[in-house]
């Protein structure tokens, strides 16, 4: 039996980072394509484009939104006819994203810069591929994964809270969509099986979570970089991505898919609705109690989805879920590397129960009922 494990080329982290970027890219080309999210471009670029001229010829776009075959192509176009020798991404999962499909387009290096710890993106050697309507469309595996991914914490630090905690929710998945794959001999995003590397890997993530979670929380809520903030910045992005990709994934990144279906659901972060996947899952694998606890009171502790109602759908019909559980459970969809055989049937139940028992922590049954069932 033959393991895979990949990697980025590089991984820098730390407070001021950006300052290093200009040097990084050179290493790739002389000329750099930039690809930026509108916030980015418009109030944080200024503060180091200058430093990055001083090492690197650049040329920057604004990206449009959505990580489409559109915007991919258009992007392209632009990049080939500059002459551009390596892109880079600077912003979010989909401006991550779209550099990376456009590199590969392109055949030249990416770099990429996320501002935010939302997802596991920046390291990764895949790209989704949404409709310019916001609905998933397919996976690009991409033949490398980035040549640099630079973070710089002083920058994640600035974010808003809920950007941290969504990549909280999406890091939350890797330990037990890798399990499950493990366990079943599943295919990672090379189709090899995960080597003890990645699992330990993915472990360590959820470990990270539990331990330094809430004060993380706490020190982006003051704008302040800490060792604890750095430790889930890294679990989000580093971590998160090795863990997954050399892990495999399973159930909660295809309910996630599935609920992109969902027009309720589009406003809410990817790691918001994986972590309802998360919980989903638990119930869909039937894991004993005590992780059952763990993992909601960790969600509770950080603010995760822990309902349906979290995520848009407080009045979701029979009809809705089941659209959701079968687009979860589409042939080539990872729900499918369970170590179980599953249905939309099942995966409805499980996330009807995940919503109910997020529902019951919330609001616990009366004493007084309580002492009456007890009776």
């Amino acid at each position: 039996m033959i393991s895979t494990t990949i990697f980025p080329g590089r991984y820098v982290q730390g407070y001021d980072a950006l300052k290093r970027l200009g040097v990084e890219m050179s290493r790739f080309g002389q000329k750099g394509f930039v690809i930026c999210d509108p916030f980015v471009l418009d109030r944080l670029l200024p503060d180091f484009r200058q430093n990055m001229e001083q090492a690197i010829e650049i040329k920057v776009e604004r990206f449009g939104g959505e990580c489409s075959e559109e915007e991919i192509g258009r992007l392209s176009d632009l990049a080939k006819k500059a002459g551009c020798e390596l892109i880079v991404g600077i912003g979010g999962g989909k401006t991550l994203d779209t550099a990376k499909a456009t590199a590969y387009e392109l055949k030249v290096p990416v770099v990429t810069v996320p501002t935010i710890a939302s997802t596991d993106a920046p390291c990764s050697a895949l790209s989704v591929i949404y409709t310019p309507e916001g609905e998933f469309k397919r996976y690009l595996i991409l033949p490398r994964n980035p040549d640099l991914v630079l973070v710089d914490t002083k920058v994640i630090a600035q974010a808003p809270t809920r950007f941290l905690v969504s990549g909280m929710g999406d890091a939350l998945a890797t330990w037990f969509e890798a399990e499950s794959c493990k366990k079943n001999y599943a295919g990672n995003m090379t189709g090899d099986v995960g080597s003890m590397t990645a699992y330990a890997l993915a472990r360590l993530c959820y470990e990270t979570l539990l331990e330094y979670g809430v004060a993380a929380k706490s020190a982006c809520e003051a704008h302040a970089v800490t060792p604890a903030l750095d430790h889930i910045v890294e679990a989000n992005t580093l971590l998160s991505g090795l863990g997954f990709e050399s892990g495999g994934l399973a159930a909660a990144h295809a309910i996630h898919n599935g609920f992109t279906v969902l027009e309720q659901t589009h406003k809410y972060y990817h790691g918001e609705k994986v972590a309802i996947g998360t919980l989903a899952s638990l119930f869909l694998t039937d894991k004993p109690k005590g992780t059952i606890d763990e993992v909601y009171s960790f969600c509770e502790s950080v603010g995760l989805p822990t309902t349906l109602a979290d995520i848009g759908l407080s009045d979701v019909s029979d009809e809705e879920l089941m659209k959701v559980a079968e687009a979860a459970c589409a042939e080539g969809e990872t729900i499918h590397n369970e170590p179980i055989p599953v249905t939309p049937e099942m995966v409805s139940s499980a996330l009807k129960t995940a919503d109910a028992e997020g529902r019951r922590r919330i609001s616990p049954a009366p004493l007084d009922i309580v002492e009456e069932k007890v009776k």
